[in-house]
C-alpha cells in the first residue's frame, strides 16, 4: 500500500528488491514507463538457477507485463516479478510472473492478475512455492554432475559466410572446447547480412541467446568470431556468463600446453597482448574479461593490474624472449656445423605430427586425441640407411585464423623452420575439411615467407578410409600415404624423403 501512495505521489514506478530472508535490498524510483535495476554485485547468481531476490513494483495504469519485464525475470534470474497494477491512484491488482519449472516450450509463467486485497490467498506459502519453482528448474538441467566444476558453454557463431563454412568452423571450435575441457550444452549459427557492431547480434536476439544459455545451465558463451574489447564488454554487461571469443579459448588451450621455458613465454607474452586493449570497466565486467576459462594459465596476473604494469610485463617478456631465441640460435649453429639436415614435420593441429614423430624415431613425445596436444617442440635424431641421418623436429599445430597475438609471440619458434631443409607437411587425411585445412597452413608458411621451402604433403590416417580413395588423393596432390600409428606404412615415406634430400 505504501508503495502505491508514494508511486502514486510522485508519478513514477517504484520498486522493492526483496531477498528470501524478507529483508529489502534495493528501493528503486523509475519514471511513468519503467525502472532501471542497478548492478546486483552482492547477489552474484553463480552457479545457481535462481538469484534469491524478488522485484516488486507497480504500473502506474495498471498495465499487464511488458517485454522489459519478462527480459529482467529471465536475464537476471529472479524468484518472482511481482506487478502492484494501480487504478485511479490506488492498488488494484497483483500480477505474479515466474520462470517456467517445466514446461521448456515457455519463456515464463504467469499467475493473475488478482485482485490486490485478495493476493494474500492467492500468494500463500510463498516459499515452498519459489523452492518448487528451483527444485523443477534443476530438474531442467538433469545430465550435469553438480560436482562437475567444468565450464559449461555454449558455442555462437554470428556470420555473413555461407553456411558450410559456419558449419566447419563450429565443428573446429566444438573440439578446440573439447581440447580445454568445457562441455558443450549448445550451439547456436546465426547467418546475418549485416554484422551488429555492438553485439554482432541485434540486441534483442543476444538476450534471447543468453537467456537460452541461462535456462541451459551454461556459465560461458564462446563465440566463434574475434571480438574486440568494446563488444566484448557490450555482450558482458548484458550478463553474469562469461564472454570469451575463439581466440581467447586458443590462448586457453597453448596456456594449458606450454611447459616448457620458451612456451610459457610466448603463452604469457600472448596472453598479456590480447589483455591489454581489454583492461577496461570494473566490477563484474572485469572479471569476465580476466582468464579465459576459469582463469588459468602460465600469463595470469591480478585483476586490477593497470595498463602500466602490463606494458611493463610485456617489455620483459619481450627481451627474455629474445635471449631465449639467442639460445636457439646457437644449437642452429652447432646442427649446422654437423651437417646434418633438419626436417621440421608441420600441419594442422592433431593431424597425427607427434605420434608420426614417436614412431619414426621410436621416442615418447606427449600425444593426445585433441587439438593443440601437443605445444613444445621436439627434436629427434632420425636415421636413413647407408649411415645416413637427419634431425627431425615436430612443431606446433598450425590452426586457420591463427590469434594475431598468439602469431606474433610464436613467430620466434616457427621461424626455426627457416633452417629446415624439408617441410613434412602432415594432413589427417580422414578429415573432410583437409583441404581447407591444407590451404591454412600454406597461409601461414606464406605469412612466414616459407612458400619457397622444399616441402613433402604426407596424408596420415590413411586406415580411416578406404585404400582406393587414399590412393587416388595421394596422386592427386602429389603426396604420400601413411598412416602413423602402422610403422609397415612408413617405407615410402622414407624412400621419397631420400630421394628429396639426397637426389641421386
Amino acid at each position: 500500500m505504501l508503495m502505491a501512495e508514494c508511486s502514486n505521489s510522485i508519478g513514477r514506478q517504484v520498486g522493492v528488491l526483496a531477498h528470501r530472508s524478507g529483508n529489502i535490498s534495493h528501493v528503486i524510483v523509475g519514471d511513468a514507463k519503467g525502472i532501471f535495476i542497478p548492478e546486483l554485485d552482492n547477489f552474484p547468481l553463480g552457479r545457481k538457477v535462481l538469484r534469491g531476490l524478488r522485484l516488486i513494483h507497480t504500473h502506474l495504469n495498471n498495465e499487464r507485463l511488458n517485454q522489459d519485464d519478462i527480459t529482467d525475470l529471465s536475464l537476471l534470474r529472479l524468484d518472482a516479478l511481482i506487478i502492484i497494477g494501480m487504478r485511479d491512484g490506488l492498488p488494484d491488482t497483483v500480477t505474479l510472473a515466474h520462470l517456467p519449472s517445466s514446461d521448456r516450450s515457455i519463456p515464463y509463467e504467469v499467475l493473475g492478475p488478482v485482485p490486490f486485497h485478495g493476493m494474500d490467498r492467492a500468494f500463500e506459502d510463498f516459499d515452498v512455492f519459489i523452492s518448487s519453482i528451483e527444485e523443477g528448474l534443476e530438474t531442467r538441467r538433469a545430465g550435469f554432475d553438480i560436482k562437475d566444476k567444468r565450464e559449461r558453454s555454449v558455442l555462437v557463431s554470428v556470420s555473413t559466410s555461407p553456411r558450410y563454412e559456419q558449419e566447419d568452423s563450429m565443428e573446429e571450435l566444438k573440439e578446440l572446447a573439447k581440447a580445454s575441457n568445457v562441455v558443450v550444452v549448445d550451439s547456436v549459427l546465426q547467418r546475418v547480412k549485416v554484422i551488429n557492431p555492438k553485439y554482432l547480434l541485434g540486441k534483442g536476439k543476444i538476450q534471447e541467446l543468453v537467456i537460452n544459455a541461462m535456462n541451459k545451465g551454461a556459465t560461458l558463451l564462446i563465440f566463434d568470431q574475434d571480438l574486440n574489447a568494446s563488444q566484448t564488454k557490450d555482450i558482458s554487461d548484458l550478463t553474469e556468463l562469461k564472454v570469451i571469443d575463439r581466440s581467447q579459448l586458443i590462448l586457453d588451450i597453448f596456456a594449458r600446453r606450454a611447459h616448457s621455458k620458451d612456451g610459457k613465454v610466448q603463452v604469457e607474452l600472448a596472453q598479456l597482448r590480447y589483455r591489454l586493449p581489454r583492461l577496461t570497466g570494473k566490477g563484474t565486467a572485469m572479471s569476465r574479461l580476466m582468464g579465459g576459462i576459469g582463469g588459468r594459465g602460465p600469463g595470469e596476473m591480478k585483476l586490477e593490474v593497470d595498463r602500466r604494469r602490463v606494458r611493463e610485463r610485456i617489455t620483459l617478456l619481450e627481451k627474455e624472449l629474445k635471449s631465449l631465441s639467442l639460445a636457439r640460435q646457437q644449437r642452429k649453429a652447432r646442427r649446422v656445423a654437423m651437417g646434418i639436415p633438419i626436417i621440421s614435420i608441420i600441419g594442422y593441429t592433431n593431424a597425427g605430427k607427434s605420434t608420426l614423430l614417436n614412431n619414426l624415431t621410436k621416442s615418447s613425445t606427449f600425444v593426445e586425441d585433441k587439438m593443440f596436444a601437443t605445444l613444445d617442440t621436439a627434436s629427434k635424431r632420425l636415421r636413413f640407411p647407408k649411415e645416413r641421418d637427419v634431425i627431425i623436429t615436430d612443431t606446433v599445430g598450425f590452426i586457420r585464423d591463427l590469434p594475431k597475438d598468439l602469431m606474433s609471440a610464436f613467430r620466434a619458434t616457427l621461424e626455426e623452420l627457416e633452417d629446415a631443409d624439408l617441410l613434412l607437411h602432415v594432413v589427417d587425411i580422414s578429415n573432410p575439411r583437409f583441404e581447407q585445412q591444407i590451404q591454412s597452413v600454406e597461409k601461414i608458411l606464406a605469412d612466414l615467407d616459407l612458400s619457397e621451402k622444399a616441402v613433402l604433403l604426407a596424408f596420415n590416417k590413411e586406415d580411416l578410409i578406404d585404400r582406393k580413395e587414399a590412393e587416388a588423393i595421394s596422386h592427386r596432390f602429389n603426396a604420400v600415404s601413411i598412416s602413423a600409428l602402422r610403422p609397415e606404412t612408413f617405407r615410402r615415406l622414407m624412400n621419397t624423403i631420400e630421394n628429396k634430400l639426397w637426389p641421386l
